[in-house]
């Protein structure tokens, strides 16, 4: 007789197998979902940065727009290229992103900065929690895509690796 997948209360263990993973593999804190009735919220303890409420602005900073007649690309276009980059940095959530662990304090990278594999390159505020986004592998800053204090989305470009 073939052993049942769920345990004694009806949840899948492979469900719950494949959404730690999931999270896991994307440097996600926390996962939700809603199927059939069943409600499951797999979460995991992340390192927190703390900064000032009243010092952390949520408003996107202002761009430049191009004159008319101008070569240069609007930011949104040039961003859409380098993510095709292998080694674009993508958000792996939606929250606001910012560049330095405090106002006032230098930024995690800069372009042309050597990185390592596991080192941070940003911060993602999401729901008053401090994501830190870790390089995915070593090399060279050669795009920084958004701006301190920045709303971001999931999977928008925000730093290239060459």
């Amino acid at each position: 007789m073939a052993k049942d997948p769920k345990d004694k209360d009806g949840i899948e263990r492979a469900l719950i197998r494949d959404l730690a993973q999931l999270l896991n593999e994307n440097g996600l804190t926390e996962i939700e979902i809603e199927r059939d009735g069943l409600k499951l919220r797999i979460a995991r303890q992340a390192t927190a940065v703390q900064a000032a409420p009243s010092t952390l602005s949520t408003a996107p900073a202002a761009r430049p727009s191009p004159s008319i007649g101008s070569t240069e690309q609007p930011a949104a276009s040039a961003a859409a290229d380098l993510g095709a980059h292998p080694g674009c940095v993508r958000s792996p959530m939606v929250g606001t992103a910012y560049r330095s662990p405090e106002p006032g304090s230098a930024p995690f990278v800069e372009i042309g900065a050597r990185v390592s594999q596991g080192q941070t390159l940003l911060i993602i505020e999401a729901m008053k929690t401090m994501n830190h986004i870790p390089a995915p592998r070593s090399g060279t800053v050669s795009h920084v895509l958004f701006e301190n204090g920045q709303p971001v989305e999931f999977n928008e470009p925000l730093v290239v690796i060459e």
